[in-house]
């Protein structure tokens, strides 16, 4: 999706237009239907974080914390957070295979500046999963800085652990463990 086309969107056709723009590649590519996790990497790259704010969703996530980090705490802290989400979004794309999505009633909020989006994602047979965009209107179009599935915010969940962690070992303490998070792990021969 251009951005010219994104800015032009309701909230709920832009989250309309994403979902159905991985789901259709997904359909078209058994490899990734099947969970191949470099193509998975590649989709989400190309059709999904485009669309996120990761320093607002970093800023939300790190809370007190953040006015307390530098500037070079902060580029570092957003570079962290977006790969450890990049894994996240990409580990999540096989899920969509087979799957329907339904819209739910959504809402806006500060004058329509932010929105929430909801989903319901259904699998034949399976019970359907609920999943909410929390997004904000910026000069470049909507952007996504939280989603929930079942109820659980991505930004609160890791809230709590970055709060713990900068408490123990100060903001770069907790830039060091997201580093560590985001390296694979190595085999030990």
């Amino acid at each position: 999706m251009g951005l010219a086309r994104a800015q032009e969107l309701a909230p709920e056709e832009f989250i309309k237009a994403i979902i159905d723009d991985v789901m259709a590649a997904v359909r078209a590519d058994k490899q990734l239907a099947e969970g191949d996790k470099d193509k998975a990497l590649k989709l989400a790259e190309q059709k999904i974080l485009p669309h996120i704010d990761f320093e607002e969703a970093t800023r939300l996530a790190a809370a007190r914390a953040w006015p307390q980090a530098s500037a070079e705490q902060r580029a570092r802290l957003v570079s962290e957070f977006r790969s450890m989400l990049v894994r996240t979004y990409s580990n999540a794309i096989s899920a969509y295979s087979g799957q329907e999505a339904r819209f739910l009633p959504s809402r806006s909020k500060r004058g329509g500046a932010e929105a929430t989006v909801r989903y319901q994602f259904v699998r034949s047979g399976g019970r359907p999963l609920q999943v909410t965009y929390d997004m904000r209107m910026t000069e470049r179009g909507w952007k996504i800085y939280d989603i929930s599935v079942e109820g659980i915010s991505l930004v609160l969940t890791y809230r709590t652990e970055f709060d713990g962690i900068v408490k123990q070992e100060g903001v770069d303490g907790l830039i060091r463990r997201l580093a560590q998070k985001n390296t694979p792990a190595k085999i030990a021969l």
